[in-house]
């Protein structure tokens, strides 16, 4: 099991790793993490609901995501509220105060069950852990960290990361702070995020190993511009590149899915910045609405913050506005709300660029992998486009709605809405769709539209990425460090390999 000493410490990257290693050698490999709480998400094959994170272990052991890689999932909508994915199904919404006495007890067998089933039907399961085990508040009731460590005697190797300053203490903190038959279980500590000369780090290494009782099993270097997808909000980065085509991404509160902007972020023509006042719009070639966990109050901000004069404005001055699921109904007329977002029943006007109006009347929320084909915009017509929904509220036509993307089978008046519209002159898309821009045809496409419409010819040498293919790199480049570094065959000797 990997657990860390706080946050961001780099479980997850190093949990990739150790997926991807030990796939190499031929085990069949799951990857686990009982509780993660991120906004970020991706649909499995039959529907279900997990974080984005488990997604791309999976893919590093070479695995099919299903919804036990992550059981629960917790996905914050306001400041003291989430809703719980139970097995990538809506569970139900709660209130902090009430998760531990009252939803823990019922998601505890889930917990067993699912690691269970796990360990039943691969060689390894590698866990993950949450945030830190030396939590004291919460030691006695997590469950997460040692509560799955203890539940099969699993070793724990501790992460901690050197880039933030204070490593050794966060080292002996987190294990001193253990009681004593948890300590136990952790058999090494990785110092993560390296970056200097490891002669001068040397000494303190041999003191803390010597101070707590636990082995040193690596460091493992900095590694820039690693392109795996993210796993929360605190690793957004703007593109590294300085691209022609300049890009805004409203950053809302309750911001959703933000690896759908990573394949543009991650190539070389685009330029893409977050941002979270109108004043730092500029006048961009794009400006993207992103999802958001919590429609109606994202809304609400938005407003309040003056964003919705800028667009308008400056939508009129030729920039291309996109929405993406929340931010897709952001763009209709309005949101009616019966109280299924949070709070009393309540009726908002939005944007007013798409004919579309949006109503939440249910809980029921839709998530699957769709595939979807370009008609609505001549440049784009006939590309396949693959991608997933998750998203609650029904999107109808408020008059006649020109589509851009279209499943088969689904119809306007359809339960789930309408998947994707477009403005009659190109400059306004919307979609439920998270995920397109993951598609390579259709992304290379959506760039060449962006320099026809800046009017900016294309050059035979334009230089465009792989997503796919980037994401492969990085998790053998995250392998291949670790391998280096770190003490794998200790590690196997754990696992009585």
């Amino acid at each position: 099991m990997v657990q860390g000493t706080t946050s961001d410490a780099g479980k997850s990257i190093i949990a990739t790793a150790l997926c991807r290693i030990f796939s190499d050698k031929g085990f069949t490999i799951a990857p686990f993490k009982s509780q993660n709480m991120s906004l970020n998400s991706g649909v499995t094959e039959d529907g279900r609901e997990i974080a984005r994170s488990q997604i791309v272990q999976a893919m590093a052991a070479r695995a099919k995501p299903i919804a036990e890689h992550n059981p629960v999932l917790l996905k914050p909508k306001e400041k003291n509220a989430s809703q719980i994915m139970l097995l990538g199904r809506p569970f139900t919404d709660y209130n902090y105060e009430d998760y531990y006495p009252k939803c823990v007890p019922q998601l505890i067998p889930h917990v067993k069950n699912t690691l269970n089933f796990l360990r039943e039907n691969n060689d390894i399961v590698v866990i993950e852990g949450a945030g830190s085990p030396a939590e004291i508040n919460l030691m006695h009731r997590e469950i997460a960290n040692m509560f799955v460590a203890k539940l099969h005697n699993s070793p724990v190797i501790l992460v901690a990361d050197i880039d933030r300053g204070g490593v050794f203490a966060s080292i002996y903190g987190t294990i001193k702070l253990l009681p004593p038959e948890e300590q136990s279980l952790v058999k090494g500590f990785i110092i993560n995020k390296f970056r200097g000369n490891l002669d001068i780090l040397k000494p303190g290494i041999a003191q803390i190993e010597e101070l707590v009782g636990k082995k040193c099993l690596g460091v493992v270097p900095y590694i820039p511009n690693l392109r795996i997808p993210a796993e929360d909000s605190q690793n957004l980065q703007k593109s590294n590149s300085q691209g022609i085509i300049d890009i805004k991404i409203i950053r809302l509160p309750q911001m959703a899915n933000f690896t759908d902007f990573e394949p543009l972020a991650w190539e070389p023509t685009l330029k893409v910045t977050y941002i979270e006042a109108p004043a730092e719009l500029g006048t961009p070639d794009v400006i993207i609405i992103p999802g958001t966990k919590n429609t109606v109050k994202d809304f609400q901000w938005f407003e309040e913050m003056g964003f919705v004069d800028w667009i308008k404005k400056l939508h009129q001055t030729g920039t291309l506005i996109v929405g993406i699921c929340g931010g897709y109904q952001f763009l209709g007329e309005e949101i009616i709300d019966s109280g299924v977002e949070g709070g009393a029943p309540v009726t908002v006007s939005t944007l007013g660029l798409l004919p579309l109006g949006t109503e939440f009347k249910s809980y029921n929320k839709i998530t699957k992998q769709v595939t979807t084909e370009v008609v609505g915009l001549p440049d784009f017509n006939g590309v396949k486009v693959d991608g997933y929904e998750i998203h609650m509220g029904r999107v109808w036509p408020k008059s006649q709605a020109k589509l851009f993307l279209r499943e088969s089978e689904r119809a306007l008046d359809s339960e789930e809405g309408i998947i994707s519209t477009v403005s009659e002159d190109g400059s306004i898309l919307g979609t439920f769709l998270h995920g397109f821009w993951d598609n390579d045809a259709f992304r290379h496409k959506f760039i060449e539209y962006l320099f026809k419409r800046k009017k900016i010819p294309l050059s035979s040498e334009l230089k465009l990425i792989s997503y796919a293919g980037s994401i492969e790199k990085g998790i053998q480049e995250i392998a291949q460090a670790v391998k280096n570094h770190v003490d794998v065959g200790y590690i196997a000797n754990l696992l009585e390999l």
